[in-house]
């Protein structure tokens, strides 16, 4: 391909938008354009991208025995009613109504519709266990659609559905897929781990996701570095081991704290430590209202309250809520006094054996000191609900927990019979009876994978592409076009790379040359030839996006030379080490 052919609009200055450098530099780059926001058109260099990604996982599925299908986009909302997936999505699913107003999604993932697919002709254990994919996009409407390609609306992801006769063989294909997804990562030359997940909306039990590691990653990941314990901060476990002085039980007062709604306020304003307080959070789900109590210091963590309590429709209660239904704005909710039917109150195991402590009195301006446990209040369950941070004991061998960030790329799901049963697809076992499936799901994001790439391989001046994903290996910097010499080196080059099935880019733009090697680095090309004044004395340029080292290629007896360095430069060429 020729420069001055293609289509890449590079740019200089970073988007007003960006807040990520990934983003930056590929709307610099010229490889995305924003047509909404979380939504994208995927330009000349992005779409050579996402389809390098794309084969490499269509390469890799094949090869653990799937067989890829194609399904609509739009799906009708009674499988979803069936599945009891409609409300669990919640406001990120896009609804929709056609003209005779029946109600459709467009579709966030899969399961339902995979399972109504084969639900009726996949019937004997004989034809188990079966793996299908696609490779399709999905729309979910994100709240705060940010972080580029990271977090969009409209997605490309490849989904995968297994179903098997038993735990037995779901366990082996599971582990068929986590292998395969390491494959994948691999080829595309990234740095990565495996950790334990939560399968939010998904459902099912266990879950991986492989994480590339990023320094401005989305996900906190905890990690062990003594025994390999490894999950997200939304999964992540700890070993609980609270000591708490024993202490006589002191009468419980209300004091006034006006305006204070805050811990740090309420610390402050009554001289109390953080620790002795209770924090008090109301959430309302599908049957009532949660209220969460964690110790002041903490964080609760809403996937593992939404997992406890069951109900992935869980959120946190809006203020106008809280005030009609309880007669109290929203910093003074505690638990005492709190008893009613449509009211559940959860506790972390941090709260378990505090004495005297300070909670919301329910009125305005008002909390209880030397409240207590038992006398003052019943917790209907006890809990994990806290946010597990770096420092915290490891569940495993109870050492301290690194952290670290990383941007999420696929996750493995066992979802074991959660759809087959609620949408009725079973199969006939050896004895003739009609069991439902076993099932797993698989997911990898496709278009987030070229944001994720970037985010872990760039430097100062653009991206560093890998080999297997870069838009093109080659490019000849031409610095001069109008010097015969000099054009004439650049096209015998590039004529002969073409030859041998090389992807290289001819710039033969009229450009400063300094404007033209800012483009090469920004778009990430590994490997740059400039052919320049050095042609008179019968030499070329050769130079590696991750090195700044320049070599030159004596071509006086041909290009033999050169070509066998730009093959040498191939395969070592690594851009996670940069000289």
């Amino acid at each position: 391909m020729r420069f001055t052919k293609l289509y890449a609009p590079t740019i200089k200055e970073a988007p007003a938008d960006s807040d990520l450098i990934s983003y930056e530099y590929l709307v610099r780059g010229g490889f995305i354009r924003k047509v909404a926001a979380g939504i994208f058109t995927y330009l000349p260099l992005g779409n050579r991208v996402l389809q390098k990604i794309t084969q490499i996982v269509r390469e890799e599925m094949d090869n653990a025995g799937c067989q890829e299908l194609l399904m609509p986009i739009a799906q009708p909302a009674n499988i979803w009613k069936e599945s009891g997936r409609w409300d669990d999505y919640g406001p990120e699913m896009m609804k929709l109504q056609d003209r005779h107003n029946r109600a459709f999604t467009l579709g966030p993932t899969h399961e339902e519709m995979i399972t109504v697919t084969v639900k009726n002709e996949l019937v004997s254990y004989k034809e188990l266990p079966k793996n299908l994919y696609q490779i399709n996009t999905k729309y979910r409407d994100e709240i705060r659609p940010r972080f580029g390609l990271l977090r969009a609306r409209e997605f490309i992801m490849k989904d995968a559905y297994s179903f098997h006769t038993d735990e037995a063989s779901l366990d082996e294909t599971y582990n068929q897929m986590y292998k395969a997804y390491e494959k994948i990562l691999e080829r595309m030359g990234l740095d990565y781990m495996a950790v334990e997940a939560d399968s939010g909306a998904i459902g099912g039990s266990d879950t991986h996701e492989f994480v590339i590691l990023a320094e401005n990653g989305e996900s906190s990941l905890l990690t062990c570095k003594t025994c390999g314990y490894k999950a997200t901060d939304e999964r992540a476990e700890y070993k609980a081991d609270y000591h708490y002085p024993q202490e006589q039980m002191i009468e419980r007062q209300e004091v006034s704290t006006p305006d204070q709604k805050t811990i740090e306020q309420i610390s402050e304003y009554l001289n109390v430590d953080k620790k002795k307080i209770v924090k008090s959070l109301l959430f309302k789900g599908r049957e009532g209202y949660i209220l969460a109590l964690i110790r002041g210091d903490l964080e609760i963590n809403f996937a593992k309250l939404k997992a406890h309590v069951g109900d992935q429709t869980l959120e946190l209660a809006q203020p106008e809520d809280v005030l009609t239904d309880f007669g109290t704005p929203i910093g003074f909710i505690g638990p005492v006094g709190l008893n009613r039917e449509d009211v559940k109150i959860v506790g972390d195991l941090s709260v378990r054996g505090l004495t005297n402590f300070v909670t919301g009195a329910m009125k305005q301006d008002a909390h209880f000191i030397h409240t207590n446990l038992e006398r003052d209040f019943q917790v209907d369950g006890w809990h994990d609900i806290k946010m597990v941070t770096k420092g915290d004991a490891c569940p495993v061998c109870s050492n301290p927990l690194d952290e670290t960030r990383g941007i999420e790329m696929g996750q493995v799901f066992k979802l074991g019979q959660k759809y087959s049963k609620s949408l009725g697809a079973n199969f006939t076992d050896e004895s003739g009876q009609q069991l439902p499936f076993h099932m797993g799901c698989y997911g990898w994001g496709i278009s987030r994978s070229i944001a994720g790439v970037v985010e872990q391989l760039h430097d100062e001046n653009g991206i560093l592409w890998p080999i297997s994903l870069a838009p093109y290996h080659i490019i000849i910097t031409l610095i001069n076009p109008k010097n015969e010499e000099q054009s004439e080196a650049a096209e015998t080059i590039y004529n002969l790379l073409k030859e041998k099935g090389e992807e290289v880019l001819l710039d033969d733009r009229e450009n400063s040359p300094g404007s033209k090697f800012k483009d090469a680095d920004l778009i990430g090309i590994p490997i740059r030839v400039t052919v320049g004044r050095g042609v008179k004395k019968s030499k070329v340029e050769l130079k590696l996006r991750n090195d700044t080292q320049k070599r030159e290629i004596d071509i006086s007896d041909g290009f033999e030379e050169l070509l066998k360095e730009i093959k040498k430069a191939k395969e070592t060429y690594d851009p996670r080490n940069t000289k």
